[in-house]
């Protein structure tokens, strides 16, 4: 069968990883999560007390810093430098700073080659904020999540309670919020919709509907492709 490459781009707690996710298992496709990349850097960086606003120091750090993936119990990991990271990547004190490492366009470089690297053979799904764009713009299928805001928080909310973190509600939005506007206005590869990508609001839908639906338009796209080669 046919193997296409599928971006996912979007902002933050639209459910990218968890739809990318669900799609690869679907699709018997690989997954591969560009935002745990940027999540591993900066993770590096607070463990070793380097100020994430200091450019010059991140750069000249980010050589000793190794990002890879491996399936865990039936899971795909994130692992830094061969310590499994998955669940320190996801909490509050990592995602107030990833924004700021996500800016740096050496590290933005390095993780892309790293990226592409990872997707040379096809049948890949990546979620993130530049797939679309910059990592893969010859990507068979691109789609391009958004929710409301209120959804959005709500989300992120219930994940970080369901992970035993004490956090609020306005503490949530206030982070998101902030990291949405570095994200767009950033210099290297802002956020933006490919003028290809597909729009798809998940404000009003469950997680089963949005595979249901996704999973349909890839398969779709799949064989149309596959009949054009023929």
């Amino acid at each position: 069968m046919k193997k296409i490459t599928i971006a996912i781009d979007g902002y933050s707690s639209c459910g990218k990883s968890t739809l990318a996710k669900d799609l690869a298992i679907t699709l018997q496709y690989a997954h591969i999560d560009s935002g745990a990349m940027y999540r591993a850097v900066t993770l590096f960086m607070i463990d070793h007390d380097i100020n994430v606003e200091d450019v010059d120091l991140v750069v000249e750090n980010l050589s000793r810093v190794k990002v890879e993936f491996k399936f865990v119990g039936g899971a795909n990991c994130t692992f830094l430098n061969d310590r499994n990271v998955e669940s320190e990547i996801r909490k509050l004190r990592v995602s107030e700073k990833v924004s700021q490492i996500a800016v740096i366009a050496e590290v933005r470089h390095a993780m892309v080659a790293l990226q592409r690297q990872m997707g040379q053979t096809k049948g890949i799904i990546m979620d993130g904020r530049d797939i679309g764009t910059v990592v893969f713009p010859n990507a068979e299928l691109k789609l391009f999540l958004t929710a409301d805001e209120k959804v959005r928080v709500e989300r992120r909310f219930q994940e970080l309670r369901e992970k035993g973190h004490t956090i609020t509600r306005e503490e949530v939005k206030a982070n998101l919020i902030q990291r949405d506007y570095i994200d767009t206005n950033r210099a290297e590869s802002p956020l933006r919709q490919a003028e290809d990508a597909i729009l798809f609001n998940n404000t009003h839908i469950t997680r089963k509907e949005q595979l249901a639906m996704i999973s349909a338009l890839a398969k779709e796209r799949i064989k149309s492709l596959a009949i054009a080669d023929e």
